[in-house]
């Protein structure tokens, strides 16, 4: 009932916010627009709400920068937004939150740099790189300064692709971006991968690599497996999977093992994990 009425005064939309034992509704709007109520109790039926009005600061445009604090990722990468400070001490990296996923807040997105800098310590960031779901662009960006090259991403989202060219600007840096649906088909991949998405869409490019595999669970898909140059694609040497929780480590792991890729690190941050693996 409460949102009913609401829903007069705002038509465009309400604000929903719930905990225990309670709901919260929202609405915003100019000055003049709504009712002065100040403070009371109303009644929705035979229950008693309380109603409340606040003016919102005048920089409510600007607070949202508030949530958006740059890291440092395993001490080398400093991962920031455009209106933080760089950092002398650590490689820059400079993306700022839009409509594609990867700010690097996220703890997949930072267990995949995490490990990208492992293998660049040793001497591994070299040679081209294929970045499977790149979203904003951050992990290809991070190759690309890490030394890897030529660097490509593949997502089938028009704003992941619009967003990750935008960050690459940015940072100075060339990737190669390319609308791909990785459920359809994949890519040539490169001897390192990178592949920050879910269980199930790694699963089915297991499958696709193999040539039509077991799925999730007892059933058995036929996939295509071509990539865009008409040969089929390649597994990689070595390969970085993230966007994944504990429990599905195993069948993850297991799905690539024909493909001569064993796990050789894993990692787990929260309620996330990652995998790193390499060709025996």
């Amino acid at each position: 009932m409460v949102l009913a009425e609401l829903m007069v005064l705002a038509p465009n939309g309400v604000e929903e916010e719930s905990g225990s034992g309670y709901v919260e509704y929202a609405i915003y709007g100019g000055e003049g627009e709504l009712p002065e109520l100040g403070e009371i109790e109303a009644a929705a039926g035979d229950s008693l709400v309380e109603v409340s009005a606040t003016e919102v600061p005048g920089d409510w445009a600007d607070r949202w920068q508030e949530f958006h604090k740059p890291v440092l990722v395993g001490g080398r990468i400093w991962l920031r937004p455009s209106w933080e400070e760089s950092r002398a001490d650590a490689i820059d990296l400079v993306v700022d939150p839009g409509r594609a996923f990867g700010t690097g807040a996220h703890p997949t997105t930072r267990l995949c740099l995490e490990l990208l800098l492992d293998l660049a310590g040793p001497g591994d960031a070299s040679g081209p790189l294929t970045d499977l779901g790149t979203g904003s662009g951050v992990l290809a960006i991070a190759a690309a300064k890490l030394g890897w090259g030529p660097v490509r991403g593949f997502d089938h989202e028009p704003a992941a692709l619009e967003a990750a060219a935008s960050n690459a600007a940015a940072n100075g840096v060339a990737i190669e971006l390319e609308p791909v649906n990785l459920r359809e088909r994949l890519p040539a991949l490169a001897s390192t991968t990178v592949a920050n998405l879910t269980a199930p869409v790694l699963l089915e490019i297991a499958a696709q690599l193999i040539g039509g595999g077991e799925g999730r669970g007892s059933a058995r898909r036929s996939l295509p497996a071509v990539a865009p140059e008409g040969a089929p694609p390649t597994s990689p040497d070595i390969l970085i999977c993230s966007g994944l929780l504990p429990t599905e480590l195993d069948d993850v792991g297991a799905a690539f093992s024909p493909l001569g890729l064993i796990e050789d690190e894993r990692r787990i941050d929260g309620d996330w994990a990652g995998l790193l693996l390499r060709r025996s």
